[in-house]
Protein backbone atom coordinates (compact mmCIF):
# COMPACT_ATOMS: atom_id res chain seq x y z
CA UNK A 1 0.00 0.00 0.00
CA UNK A 2 1.39 3.46 -0.91
CA UNK A 3 0.85 6.55 1.08
CA UNK A 4 0.11 9.33 -1.37
CA UNK A 5 0.44 12.90 0.44
CA UNK A 6 -1.71 16.18 -1.71
CA UNK A 7 -0.36 19.06 -1.22
CA UNK A 8 -3.29 21.75 0.66
CA UNK A 9 -3.07 24.84 1.16
CA UNK A 10 -6.49 26.30 4.04
CA UNK A 11 -7.04 22.39 3.52
CA UNK A 12 -8.11 23.01 0.32
CA UNK A 13 -6.96 20.74 -2.13
CA UNK A 14 -5.67 23.13 -5.22
CA UNK A 15 -4.34 20.81 -7.64
CA UNK A 16 -7.64 18.76 -7.68
CA UNK A 17 -9.48 22.37 -8.43
CA UNK A 18 -7.29 22.90 -11.18
CA UNK A 19 -7.67 19.66 -12.53
CA UNK A 20 -11.24 19.29 -12.35
CA UNK A 21 -11.48 22.79 -14.31
CA UNK A 22 -9.22 21.13 -16.67
CA UNK A 23 -10.88 18.44 -17.79
CA UNK A 24 -14.53 19.89 -17.25
CA UNK A 25 -13.07 22.86 -20.00
CA UNK A 26 -12.48 19.78 -22.02
CA UNK A 27 -16.07 17.89 -21.74
CA UNK A 28 -18.06 20.93 -20.62
CA UNK A 29 -21.03 18.86 -20.78
CA UNK A 30 -19.91 17.03 -17.47
CA UNK A 31 -20.04 20.17 -15.99
CA UNK A 32 -23.92 20.08 -15.93
CA UNK A 33 -24.99 19.07 -12.27
CA UNK A 34 -28.57 18.68 -10.30
CA UNK A 35 -28.92 19.24 -6.84
CA UNK A 36 -31.85 17.74 -4.80
CA UNK A 37 -33.35 18.19 -1.96
CA UNK A 38 -36.51 15.96 -0.44
CA UNK A 39 -38.89 17.72 2.68
CA UNK A 40 -41.32 16.01 4.73
CA UNK A 41 -43.53 17.90 7.09
CA UNK A 42 -43.57 16.92 10.51
CA UNK A 43 -46.54 18.81 12.66
CA UNK A 44 -47.34 22.80 12.34
CA UNK A 45 -44.56 24.98 10.82
CA UNK A 46 -41.35 21.88 11.53
CA UNK A 47 -40.11 20.38 8.06
CA UNK A 48 -36.94 17.78 7.77
CA UNK A 49 -35.21 18.05 4.69
CA UNK A 50 -32.37 15.97 3.46
CA UNK A 51 -29.84 15.85 0.75
CA UNK A 52 -27.78 12.67 -0.44
CA UNK A 53 -27.89 12.08 -3.64
CA UNK A 54 -27.38 14.49 -6.77
CA UNK A 55 -26.52 14.03 -10.41
CA UNK A 56 -22.96 15.34 -12.27
CA UNK A 57 -19.81 14.14 -13.89
CA UNK A 58 -22.78 12.91 -16.38
CA UNK A 59 -24.05 9.87 -13.84
CA UNK A 60 -26.20 10.11 -10.11
CA UNK A 61 -23.47 10.78 -7.72
CA UNK A 62 -23.83 10.48 -3.38
CA UNK A 63 -22.60 12.64 -0.41
CA UNK A 64 -20.48 10.45 1.81
CA UNK A 65 -23.75 10.13 4.06
CA UNK A 66 -27.53 11.52 4.14
CA UNK A 67 -27.38 15.25 5.37
CA UNK A 68 -30.81 16.30 7.45
CA UNK A 69 -31.88 19.71 8.74
CA UNK A 70 -34.77 20.85 10.42
CA UNK A 71 -36.53 23.84 9.77
CA UNK A 72 -39.37 25.36 11.83
CA UNK A 73 -40.17 29.11 13.36
CA UNK A 74 -39.71 30.50 16.26
CA UNK A 75 -42.16 30.50 19.26
CA UNK A 76 -42.84 34.02 19.00
CA UNK A 77 -44.83 32.85 15.62
CA UNK A 78 -46.63 30.52 17.64
CA UNK A 79 -44.08 27.81 16.44
CA UNK A 80 -42.18 25.06 18.76
CA UNK A 81 -39.14 26.54 17.18
CA UNK A 82 -37.33 22.64 16.16
CA UNK A 83 -35.18 24.11 13.58
CA UNK A 84 -33.76 27.57 12.04
CA UNK A 85 -36.26 29.33 10.21
CA UNK A 86 -36.06 28.90 5.89
CA UNK A 87 -34.57 32.13 5.69
CA UNK A 88 -31.56 31.68 8.25
CA UNK A 89 -31.17 28.41 6.21
CA UNK A 90 -30.57 30.99 3.13
CA UNK A 91 -27.97 33.02 5.05
CA UNK A 92 -26.63 29.67 6.34
CA UNK A 93 -25.97 28.75 2.63
CA UNK A 94 -25.00 32.10 1.30
CA UNK A 95 -22.13 32.41 4.22
CA UNK A 96 -21.05 28.66 3.53
CA UNK A 97 -20.72 29.40 -0.27
CA UNK A 98 -19.02 32.35 -0.15
CA UNK A 99 -16.30 31.58 3.06
CA UNK A 100 -15.62 28.26 0.96
CA UNK A 101 -14.79 30.52 -2.19
CA UNK A 102 -12.64 32.47 0.07
CA UNK A 103 -10.51 29.56 1.26
CA UNK A 104 -10.69 28.41 -2.01
CA UNK A 105 -9.42 31.66 -3.78
CA UNK A 106 -6.35 32.01 -1.23
CA UNK A 107 -5.03 28.53 -1.64
CA UNK A 108 -5.33 29.57 -5.50
CA UNK A 109 -3.30 32.09 -4.73
CA UNK A 110 -1.18 30.80 -2.10
CA UNK A 111 -2.48 32.64 0.83
CA UNK A 112 -2.05 31.62 4.16
CA UNK A 113 -5.31 32.11 6.41
CA UNK A 114 -5.13 32.28 9.99
CA UNK A 115 -8.97 32.93 10.60
CA UNK A 116 -12.18 33.90 8.57
CA UNK A 117 -15.33 34.85 10.25
CA UNK A 118 -18.44 35.86 8.55
CA UNK A 119 -21.71 37.42 10.00
CA UNK A 120 -24.69 38.06 7.92
CA UNK A 121 -27.76 39.88 8.25
CA UNK A 122 -30.67 40.22 6.43
CA UNK A 123 -33.61 42.27 7.05
CA UNK A 124 -37.55 41.23 6.56
CA UNK A 125 -40.74 43.36 7.23
CA UNK A 126 -43.28 40.30 8.18
CA UNK A 127 -46.21 42.07 7.31
CA UNK A 128 -45.90 40.55 3.50
CA UNK A 129 -45.84 37.00 4.16
CA UNK A 130 -48.49 37.57 7.10
CA UNK A 131 -50.87 39.21 4.47
CA UNK A 132 -51.33 42.68 6.47
CA UNK A 133 -50.06 44.59 3.50
CA UNK A 134 -49.98 43.32 0.04
CA UNK A 135 -47.39 45.93 -1.20
CA UNK A 136 -44.52 44.56 1.16
CA UNK A 137 -42.46 42.00 -0.34
CA UNK A 138 -42.17 38.67 1.20
CA UNK A 139 -38.42 38.39 1.05
CA UNK A 140 -35.42 39.86 2.51
CA UNK A 141 -34.71 43.82 2.19
CA UNK A 142 -31.28 43.30 1.91
CA UNK A 143 -28.66 41.16 3.14
CA UNK A 144 -25.31 42.23 4.64
CA UNK A 145 -22.18 40.43 4.79
CA UNK A 146 -19.36 41.21 7.87
CA UNK A 147 -16.06 39.50 7.05
CA UNK A 148 -13.26 39.54 9.76
CA UNK A 149 -10.11 37.97 8.07
CA UNK A 150 -6.93 37.26 9.18
CA UNK A 151 -4.47 36.50 6.63
CA UNK A 152 -1.02 36.10 5.46
CA UNK A 153 -1.76 39.23 2.69
CA UNK A 154 -2.02 42.72 2.28
CA UNK A 155 -5.65 44.14 2.76
CA UNK A 156 -5.82 44.87 -0.85
CA UNK A 157 -5.42 41.01 -1.27
CA UNK A 158 -8.13 40.28 1.25
CA UNK A 159 -10.45 42.83 -0.62
CA UNK A 160 -9.47 40.52 -3.49
CA UNK A 161 -9.82 36.71 -2.33
CA UNK A 162 -13.14 38.52 -1.05
CA UNK A 163 -14.41 39.87 -4.63
CA UNK A 164 -13.60 36.64 -6.67
CA UNK A 165 -15.53 34.68 -3.81
CA UNK A 166 -18.42 36.89 -4.42
CA UNK A 167 -17.73 36.84 -8.21
CA UNK A 168 -17.89 32.43 -8.48
CA UNK A 169 -20.50 32.02 -5.95
CA UNK A 170 -23.34 29.94 -6.70
CA UNK A 171 -25.38 30.86 -3.68
CA UNK A 172 -24.74 34.65 -4.42
CA UNK A 173 -26.00 34.21 -7.46
CA UNK A 174 -28.79 33.01 -6.82
CA UNK A 175 -29.87 34.98 -4.17
CA UNK A 176 -29.10 38.46 -6.18
CA UNK A 177 -30.27 36.65 -9.82
CA UNK A 178 -33.73 35.94 -10.86
CA UNK A 179 -34.19 32.17 -10.80
CA UNK A 180 -36.87 30.33 -12.55
CA UNK A 181 -38.76 28.03 -9.83
CA UNK A 182 -41.25 25.78 -11.25
CA UNK A 183 -43.62 24.40 -8.51
CA UNK A 184 -46.35 21.44 -9.17
CA UNK A 185 -48.48 19.49 -7.15
CA UNK A 186 -48.00 15.64 -8.37
CA UNK A 187 -51.18 13.48 -7.12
Amino acid sequence: MTNITVETENGVNVAALLGAREALTEAPEAASFVWRAACEWKNGTHTESCVEGFFGLGEEQRHVREFRYDTDHPEIFASEDKGSTPVEMILVGLAGCLTAGIASVASNRAIRLNSVTATLEAGMDIQGILGIDGDVRNGFNGVTVSYQIDADATEEEIAALVAQSQKRSAVFDIITNPTNVNVQVNQ
